[in-house]
């Protein structure tokens, strides 16, 4: 299950939305609960009305910043098992370092992975960062904070 960042309502069959988004709508679940098929992610052009996580991702990757022709969320759809890397979080057990923008929508999953997690792992929130912005912002990118992770845990 997944829940959205805000109100926390998890999607199943029976609440057919969740907080990966289509153009026009939220992504779709058919009647057995899979993810209903669409030929996109993101719309083609901006919507004037578009909410402000479309818009940072529509900003990132349809646009020369963040474009790839065989990106799935530059030019086409995520499939039912697209997410499935996302499920296993709370699984983590080994060293493991997690980080967040301050401003991302999806800074709650980290959190809520970081909770039930043992503690070994570890949270870093970036202030000022939103999801995409850890990508390729050099600026907000926290190299010291990753060396030194990496360096006292893969040395």
């Amino acid at each position: 299950m997944i829940k959205t960042g805000k109100g926390g309502k998890a999607c199943t069959p029976t609440n057919r939305t969740c907080p990966v988004r289509r153009s026009g709508g939220f992504l779709e679940f058919d009647s057995n609960g899979n993810v209903a098929p669409s030929s996109r992610v993101l719309p083609v052009a901006l919507p004037p009305d578009a909410d402000p996580i479309t818009k940072i991702f529509f900003d990132y990757y349809r646009a020369e910043r963040g474009f790839h022709p065989r990106s799935i969320n530059s030019t086409t759809a995520w499939t039912a098992t697209t997410p499935t890397m996302f499920f296993g979080f709370q699984q983590y057990t080994n060293r493991d370092l997690l980080v967040a923008g301050e401003n991302a929508h999806s800074r709650y999953y980290s959190e809520d992975v970081r909770a039930k997690a043992s503690d070994a792992v570890d949270l870093l929130i970036v202030p000022g960062a939103d999801h995409v912005d850890l990508y390729d912002r050099k600026d907000l990118i926290p190299f010291d904070k990753l060396d030194e992770f990496f360096t006292k845990n893969l040395a």
